[in-house]
């Protein structure tokens, strides 16, 4: 039932991401992001796995590599460094506070859509979600502070692995013996829940 609410969401908000590109309304996106970073100290990064439309566009191209039997490439080490995160994020603020000013139009979102679903054509969703996306970067900052998120219930949890091979986001890490899902990177798109054949992982 859940994925199919899930599904709805990101369909419905990847229309309306598109009406509002083609009317020129992007403020009102930018208002709705603006609202789910705050959202983000009581959810968690839902915006990233049931609103983003970026992210819907990413699973859609997955799914379509998956059953195509269709390989990533393996991330570049150096795009993985953390100064990435950070030049990616300054440019984008830096573009954005340009717009306000200038008052000229650059269709930054819909660059970001673009660089988002072509680059998922070539490599893994990790390289987006926790390298890449400035918005992931501004919602990890608050993240670890959200009172709901994802978590593993140690006493049912078998250690068998499945949640850390089905994370696109590569949110779950191993340390001493048993499972840990990062709230910092983590996105919330309950694939560990569904995967988890023990049912010790949820939304808490």
């Amino acid at each position: 039932m859940k994925k199919y609410l899930q599904l709805t969401l990101q369909i419905t908000f990847l229309a309306l991401f598109i009406i509002l590109m083609i009317t020129g309304k992007v403020q009102l996106w930018m208002g709705l992001f603006t609202l789910s970073v705050l959202a983000v100290f009581i959810l968690g990064r839902v915006y990233c796995g049931w609103i983003c439309p970026i992210n819907t566009v990413m699973r859609g191209i997955t799914r379509m590599k998956k059953k195509l039997h269709i390989e990533n490439f393996r991330i570049p080490r150096w795009l993985t460094k953390s100064w990435i995160r950070i030049l990616v994020l300054g440019l984008f603020v830096a573009v954005f506070v340009f717009t306000m000013v200038s008052g000229k139009k650059l269709p930054v979102l819909p660059v970001l859509f673009a660089i988002g679903a072509v680059l998922t054509f070539f490599f893994p969703e990790e390289l987006w979600h926790r390298y890449l996306c400035p918005y992931g970067t501004i919602m990890s900052i608050p993240a670890p502070k959200s009172k709901h998120a994802m978590a593993i219930e140690p006493e049912l949890c078998n250690s068998c692995g499945m949640c850390m091979r089905v994370c696109p986001a590569k949110a779950v890490k191993k340390s001493e013996g048993h499972y840990e899902i990062l709230k910092k990177d983590c996105i919330v798109c309950m694939d560990c829940s569904r995967a988890c054949k023990q049912k010790s992982i949820g939304y808490r």
